[in-house]
């Protein structure tokens, strides 16, 4: 990837929003140019899709989310990921990540109740023939998702310091 393509990159990733023609001037390129290499990046599946950073809790939209933490056995052939990939086609389910440690695999999903989420986990996840172990932590509130704080520091709001 060259640097032409990383500056864009960089440029969509802080606002996905902004013009062809805002980034060719933001970037020093023809439109033309940056027209050429997004739809390249798009092709070539680096950029897989525009997506708007919401506020669920100020939008008044109830949602529940949790952290599942799932301890599998690797299939011979395949290892973690004919699992991983499985686990990604439920609608409910945000994101799948390999990770180190005690659990192979943290599962991000999405629900209108704990009782859903709950319900989710133990009929989908649990029954799995290579899944051996899941921890369920229910997320309580976000302060920062995909780099954008949710709410601006309080002024005014320290608290007081006695001796």
């Amino acid at each position: 990837m060259d640097s032409k393509e990383k500056e864009i990159i960089g440029i969509l990733e802080e606002n996905a929003r902004l013009s062809d023609k805002e980034i060719a001037r933001m970037a020093e390129m023809a439109e033309e140019e940056v027209k050429g290499i997004i739809s390249k990046l798009e092709s070539k599946g680096i950029i897989i899709k525009y997506k708007a950073v919401i506020n669920h809790e100020k939008a008044g939209i109830d949602t529940v989310q949790a952290l599942i933490d799932i301890k599998i056995s690797p299939e011979r052939s395949t290892g973690y990921d004919s699992v991983a990939v499985r686990i990604s086609k439920y609608p409910e389910v945000q994101s799948v990540r390999l990770v180190s440690g005690e659990y192979d695999l943290s599962v991000l999903v999405l629900g209108k109740t704990m009782h859903e989420v709950a319900y989710f986990v133990a009929e989908k996840i649990a029954p799995l023939e290579q899944v051996r172990n899941t921890v369920t932590n229910f997320l309580l509130k976000s302060y920062k998702e995909y780099g954008e704080i949710y709410e601006a520091e309080a002024k005014g709001k320290r608290l007081a310091v006695s001796l």
